[in-house]
Formats: C-alpha cells, structure tokens, sequence
C-alpha cells in the first residue's frame, strides 16, 4: 500500500462515525472473537491465513505432498471445496479422513499438515496494526477467544514483551481461570492450535467433557450474556458447531443481548439483510469499509475510541495501583463487583 492510498484510507476513516454503544464500552466488559480476517491482514503472505477456504486448500496440498492423503481423495476434496457451501462439513470430513479409523481424532494427519501449513509464522507477520489494538485492549481487561489454529497474537504478544498464554479447552481448570478473568493475555483457542496435537478438535463430540460439565458450561455461557462479543474478522463463526455449543444452543432471549460484529460492505443489500438477521442474535453488525484494506485502521481508530474512556470512578490513584499489579508488585487477581453486578479483575 502505498503513502497517498494509506492517507486517503486514514481520512475516510477519521470521518467514520462510530457506534456510540460501542465505543463507550469499558475494555473490561469486552471479548473479542478472532477469526480468520485478522490474520490475513496481519500476515497476508500466508494464503492459509486467509479464509477458511484458502485454509482447506493448503491443508489439502501439504497432504498431497507428504503423501498422507490417497490421491482419489485430494481429488475429492480438491471438488468438495469448489462445489460445498458449507466448508466447515468439508473440514470436519477432511480432518476425519487423515484421523485413526475408531473416530478418535488422536493421533492425526492433519495436525502435520497444518505444522507445514503454518511453519516461520513469525516470520511473515507484514503489518501488526490490529494486534497492536487487540494488545492495547488485552491490557486494560478485554478477554480475547479465536476459532484460528494459528497462534500470530501470541507470537506478536511475546514479541513486545507480554506474558501470552495459548489455551484450549481440554484444559479444564485453565479455562476456568481464563473465564473468570484470571489469565489476562490468555488467547482461548476453541479449536484448538496447530502447535498442539491433542487439542485440534473440529466437532463438538470431541469436546463432550467440556459441554457436559455443568460448571464449565455455566461460566462460558455467563460470557456471553454478561460481556460484549466483539467478532473480527469473522465470517462463519456464528455457523461454527464448536461455538454454537459453547455459547448459543440453550441460551433464551439473544435479541435482548448486545454484541457487535465488524464485516466488509461489499453489497448494500446483503448487508443490510446481514444486519437485520444478526439483530435476531443480538449482533450489531457494523461496516468498516468497502476495502479489506480499510480493516486494520478501522480496529486501531475504533480501539482508540474505547481506550479514551476513562472507567467510571477511576482516579490516578486507582490507575497507579492497576499499573503496579501489571508489574507483579500488587496481586493480579484481585476481584472487585462493578456496577453492573459483573465480576471484574483489577
């Protein structure tokens, strides 16, 4: 991009309006969903980042070329990505097909070709802007969760210097310590990640113990009810079994719910039904543009927003304190009940 086309999008984005509702939230009352946007437009050079789709379709060739895959089956799959609309059903086959015949997902092929799929990740991050904003709101309190196997925020967040933490949900006691506010840079991956091969999981029936239990279900579902989502980057999350099951399937009342979701104003009329669908769930769906270039800028301008607002009631004698809890000279899990009756970490 160059310097003119850069300053042009930077002017088309400090005349956008913002969703006062939304820019008036507390940092500490939003979770942010990361999906498969954000890493493309962090690392753009990675074809994989890019869409569930493109993610298929590399996975599909590093199969084919360490040969763990029958070539009557590259073929198949190769039609199925073209042809189905619904991807996810092709993913779950893919990852079944390269897994032992007893339906357990353990040990597999696939995770191999997501490692050749994903190698030097670090390597190929081309523009930080929305994890700089993701930190920046990591650090005054936002809960972060993605459905990427890629684990770029942790990458970048270790490289500026923070303590990230890389969590699934086979981990019980992790997640519960996430949930309740207690893992400050701690990134839910809830399909688990690359790097892991027991925690890549596609169907919800391989996390039955984490839907069956009644404790775990209860402080992820309070999530949802209790904080904004804020989805980026997102594009099929909302149809996404895994989340369909942690967050939405015996929930009551989503219209009276309040999250957002940043999406690409390609067409007019699709996004104006877009709209009035996701209203049903509870979802504000807001534009950042009609150019996947406008993204990053918009998530910087919109974080600054939000980060401008001071909490209510907070003194420089609060803010101090929070300052040396971030240092480890005062305890990190100190709780204390907001207005609003939600649990918050200070």
């Amino acid at each position: 991009m160059d310097s003119l086309e850069r300053s042009t999008i930077r002017s088309e984005q400090k005349s956008r309006k913002f969703l006062k509702s939304l820019i008036r939230k507390q940092p500490r009352d939003l979770l942010l969903v990361i999906g498969t946007g954000v890493s493309a437009a962090v690392a753009p050079g990675i074809p994989a980042l890019c869409s569930w789709r493109s993610c298929i379709e590399a996975v599909i060739e590093a199969a084919e070329q360490l040969e763990v895959l029958h070539p009557g089956d590259v073929a198949e799959f190769r039609k199925k990505v073209i042809k189905d609309r619904d991807l996810l059903v092709v993913a779950h086959d893919l990852i079944r097909k390269m897994s032992p015949r007893t339906g357990d997902t353990k040990p597999n092929f696939f995770q191999d070709c997501l490692m050749e799929v994903f190698d030097n990740l670090e390597q190929h991050i081309q523009n930080p802007v929305v994890l700089q904003s993701i930190l920046r709101l990591m650090e005054r309190g936002t809960m972060v969760l993605t459905t990427n196997y890629d684990n770029l925020l942790e990458i970048f967040g270790h490289q500026q210097g923070k303590p990230m933490e890389s969590l699934d949900l086979k981990d019980k006691d992790k997640v519960l310590q996430w949930a309740r506010g207690h893992i400050k840079y701690g990134v839910l991956h809830i399909h688990g990640l690359y790097t892991d091969p027991c925690g890549m999981v596609l169907d919800p029936s391989g996390y039955k113990d984490v839907t069956q239990d009644p404790e775990v279900m209860e402080v992820l579902q309070n999530l949802y009810q209790t904080k904004s989502f804020l989805f980026l980057g997102c594009g099929e999350t909302l149809r996404d079994q895994i989340f369909q099951a942690l967050f939405l399937y015996t929930l009551k009342n989503k219209v009276d719910l309040e999250h957002y979701m940043l999406v690409l104003k390609e067409n007019e009329d699709h996004f104006f039904k877009l709209q009035a669908d996701m209203l049903l769930h509870g979802i504000k769906v807001v534009s950042y543009g009609d150019c996947f270039k406008q993204f990053p800028e918009y998530v910087q301008d919109l974080t600054a927003q939000i980060c401008k607002h001071r909490s209510p009631g907070t003194s420089c004698v609060d803010s101090a304190k929070r300052k040396l809890g971030e240092n480890g000279t005062d305890s990190p899990k100190r709780i204390k009940q907001s207005d609003n009756g939600i649990p918050t970490i200070e």
